[in-house]
């Protein structure tokens, strides 16, 4: 029907003028918090860091690997099964046995009520596999085990590598998974990226442990390099405190020393284990050891039972800042990898911002120009509709703060040809409902009626396509889609709200005129 009540036009009034308001929030200064919200600009437009990290999940699977051995040979010595040769060579583990035990280690294995493994109990979870060859047996994790490894380890990355990067203080990061062993972070308007990967590269895995000149020591000793030297020393294998028993960790200065500290803060567990260690091994070296490099390894005067103590190692500040933030982040589960980099200058992003614009202006000029050369009066209603539309889209997006990219602005100037397209289908209608009917005001009720159906075709076939390329897509395809779907539902409202009120009061005031359209 070609009416609108006065509610429904205040309505209408009332929508527009309010996006209206917050588009311009993105070029002015409010000091309410619902106008003060602006459209963010993704990587290619404001400039920044994009980074492709790749998880090498085979420390991992070695130390997995690594607490299974010490767990069958102390399982099958229980057993009064006598397993010797016990090995791991890359990503697989290797034990022989005398011929008469090799049915039984066999059959615990394939036995549902075995408890072999204490993190994965039940092998007929397909978590591992065991195969004899060359009367040796190997063990090795299944496709499924390594797949749920993956998961495990990209999960715990992700995590790790964004409290990491929110401790920088990035602005609107985008951390993202990408398939099972791979992470794609996203940095808009980072100016130093270098800091990134290197905090990124550090798996900071953390350790105390003792230096030691006993190569009989029990639990095993390693040549670890100091991490400012080439220099090499003696470090036993046992663990007296790792990272996970760190509540806190600051860079601070010591004022007798006048040099920069890390200060770190130990858990209930830490302080107990700390307190033991140090009152056990007074004048012995502590090595800290991160990522199997000693960053210090100071002498141990007085027993520390107060659950804190100090890292030194020749830091400045911003080295302290950053080994604090990685202590307090977490270790990584496994090594990061940075296979794919690529920066963009502001410069860049700035060009892209124009050309989009130039493109954008260029394109609502001659769908302007075009639309009212056309259809006149009602031209110039479309390009009425048409801006407001623009207005109601980028509303949208900055209510919700969205991020736009430069296929976001493919995403606009898209919908700009989708508005017209649809008040074009509406006026040839009209003109055809014309020809047959000379009451002006049944005829345009008649063409706004019957080109709905081809309207609503065209548009929920191109939102269906949107929400596939925005759930199925990446970075890019994402910003396309999503401002593409916002912009058919804008589209909807200003062709058969808006483009039709202006169309209904010109109509009523014109009833009696031929040849309207």
């Amino acid at each position: 029907m070609l009416y609108f009540s006065k509610l429904r036009i205040f309505f209408i009034s009332l929508v527009s003028l309010f996006f209206i308001l917050i588009s311009a929030s993105n070029f002015l200064k409010f000091d309410n918090n619902l106008l003060n919200k602006k459209i963010n600009l993704g990587l290619d437009l404001q400039g920044g860091s994009y980074l492709l990290l790749e998880i090498d999940n085979t420390p991992v699977i070695e130390q997995k690997l690594q607490n299974l051995t010490s767990t069958i040979r102390n399982y099958f010595k229980e057993k009064g099964i006598r397993v010797t040769n016990l090995k791991i060579s890359g990503v697989k583990l290797y034990f022989s046995a005398e011929e008469k035990f090799k049915k039984n280690i066999l059959d615990e294995f394939k036995d549902e009520k075995s408890n072999i493994n204490p993190y994965y109990p039940r092998f007929k979870s397909h978590q591992l596999d065991i195969v004899e060859a060359d009367d040796v047996f190997i063990i090795n994790f299944s496709k499924q085990g390594i797949i749920e490894l993956k998961n495990s380890s990209q999960d715990q990355a992700l995590e790790i590598v964004r409290r990491r990067i929110d401790e920088i203080g990035t602005n609107e990061p985008n951390i993202l998974k990408r398939g099972n062993d791979r992470i794609l972070v996203e940095l808009p308007g980072l100016d130093d990226p270098m800091r990134i990967k290197s905090l990124l590269g550090k798996t900071a895995n953390l350790t105390f442990r003792f230096v030691t000149n006993d190569n009989d020591d029990s639990f095993g000793v390693e040549k670890l390099k100091y991490e400012d030297s080439s220099e090499e020393t003696n470090v036993s294998k046992r663990i007296i405190l790792s990272g996970d028993n760190l509540l806190d960790a600051q860079p601070r200065m010591n004022n007798e020393t006048n040099e920069t500290v890390v200060s770190f803060t130990l858990d209930r567990v830490g302080a107990k284990r700390f307190g033991k260690a140090t009152s056990t091994g007074i004048g012995k070296q502590l090595a800290i050891v991160l990522d199997g490099k000693i960053i210090s390894a100071p002498v141990i005067r007085d027993t520390i039972a107060s659950g804190s103590g100090q890292i030194s190692g020749g830091f400045t500040f911003q080295s302290a800042t950053d080994l604090a933030l990685l202590l307090r982040s977490g270790a990584l589960p496994a090594p990061l990898n940075i296979i794919e980099e690529r920066t963009v200058g502001p410069d860049l992003g700035q060009d892209s911002i124009n050309a989009g614009m130039i493109a954008l202006i260029i394109g609502f000029i001659l769908v302007i120009i075009f639309i009212f050369v056309k259809y006149k009066i009602f031209g110039l209603i479309t390009n009425i509709a048409l801006v407001i539309n623009l207005f109601l889209l980028v509303g949208i997006l900055t209510i919700f703060e969205a991020t736009l990219t430069l296929p976001g602005i493919a995403g606009i100037i898209l919908t700009v040809g989708m508005a017209v397209d649809a008040n074009v289908l509406i006026f040839e209608r009209i003109k055809e409902e014309l020809k047959n009917e000379k009451n002006n005001l049944i005829a345009f009720d008649s063409g706004y009626t019957k080109s709905r159906t081809a309207i609503l075709d065209a548009n929920i076939t191109t939102l269906l396509a949107a929400i596939i390329l925005f759930f199925m897509g990446s970075g890019p395809i994402k910003g396309f889609s999503l401002t593409l779907g916002i912009g058919i539902f804008t589209t909807l409202f200003s062709v058969y709200f808006i483009a039709r009120l202006l169309t209904v009061m010109y109509v009523f005031k014109n009833k009696e005129k031929q040849g309207l359209i």
